[in-house]
């Protein structure tokens, strides 16, 4: 459980707080129109507002916290990644995609409202996490704000989100090594999570010589939270994920589970939460939250 993570640090108020600032950016954005748009708007509502981990923007924020980083600016910036990730869920959920059912606990956009609507409501979640970034609400610097876009663009693109999700789609049925498997999940998951972190060191203005630990340490967390869904996915429990379970495996997919077993799967996991926490070695109480979220990434149960 998340109780369990915070040892030096509030987590789970923390992540209570946060995950209220986002659904507060995401009501005032998708307030109905009063015209053929609400429906649209309804069905955005239903996917981003409540439920969910949230842990892109507690990692935006949390980092944040190490350059003296404005909380609201930050909120904005993990808003935005929030947005891609939602984005992301809708599409995955699609019949020509995963054909899930169930999300949150709830019933999946297409299965409440229509394929159609599902379909537009995560195009508009994508152009929503733009728009987030390139409003001088979030930076004062348009420079800073430029490099935001690009950023979130290659790590939801062909070269991070989009791509790792297309090599998932061709590995059904295929086998696929430890490497392979390892590549396609730091695109997959990785790649928005270590945005996240980013987002803070490009915020902060960090010269790029020195972002090295932030992106060890988003990169060790961003693989331990993938290989903790593996292991949810095969030994979890459906109601507390509010999802289906062992998908991967009844497509035939390779997993780090199925590659290493749960024993091995479960110290790798430990071991990169434990590299992670090393490469905020440099920060004090600053980082307590940073690494907490670490801790929290393997010990979670949804």
């Amino acid at each position: 459980m998340m109780e369990a993570a915070a040892e030096d640090t509030d987590l789970l108020g923390e992540a209570r707080r946060i995950a209220a600032g986002v659904d507060r950016l995401f009501e005032d954005a998708l307030a109905d129109r009063c015209d053929g748009r609400d429906r649209l708007c309804q069905a955005m509502r239903h996917a981003g507002i409540g439920g969910g981990k949230r842990l892109r923007p507690l990692l935006t924020v949390a980092a944040a916290r190490l350059f003296g980083i404005d909380e609201d600016r930050a909120l904005r910036a993990g808003s935005a990644i929030e947005a891609i990730h939602v984005y992301s869920l809708i599409h995955d959920d699609l019949p020509c995609m995963d054909d899930d059912d169930l999300r949150r606990g709830k019933p999946t956009v297409h299965k409440a409202f229509d394929e159609a609507t599902a379909v537009l409501a995560g195009d508009c979640f994508h152009a929503l996490a733009f728009e987030l970034l390139a409003d001088d609400a979030t930076h004062e610097d348009p420079f800073v704000r430029s490099e935001l876009v690009v950023e979130l663009a290659k790590a939801s693109g062909i070269d991070g989100m989009g791509g790792g999700q297309a090599m998932d789609l061709a590995a059904e049925g295929q086998f696929l090594d430890l490497p392979a498997i390892t590549r396609l999940q730091q695109l997959k998951t990785g790649a928005l999570i270590e945005y996240a972190v980013e987002a803070a060191v490009i915020m902060g203005r960090v010269a790029e010589d020195g972002r090295a630990p932030y992106r060890g340490y988003a990169r060790n967390v961003g693989l331990a939270f993938q290989i903790a869904d593996d292991l949810l996915d095969h030994e979890g429990d459906e109601s507390a994920a509010g999802k289906k379970l062992n998908k991967d495996a009844d497509a035939g997919k390779a997993t780090f589970v199925s590659l290493l077993g749960p024993d091995r799967a479960r110290l790798q996991a430990e071991m990169l939460v434990t590299q992670a926490i090393e490469h905020l070695h440099g920060h004090g109480e600053e980082a307590d939250l940073l690494r907490a979220i670490a801790r929290y990434a393997v010990e979670r149960d949804r």
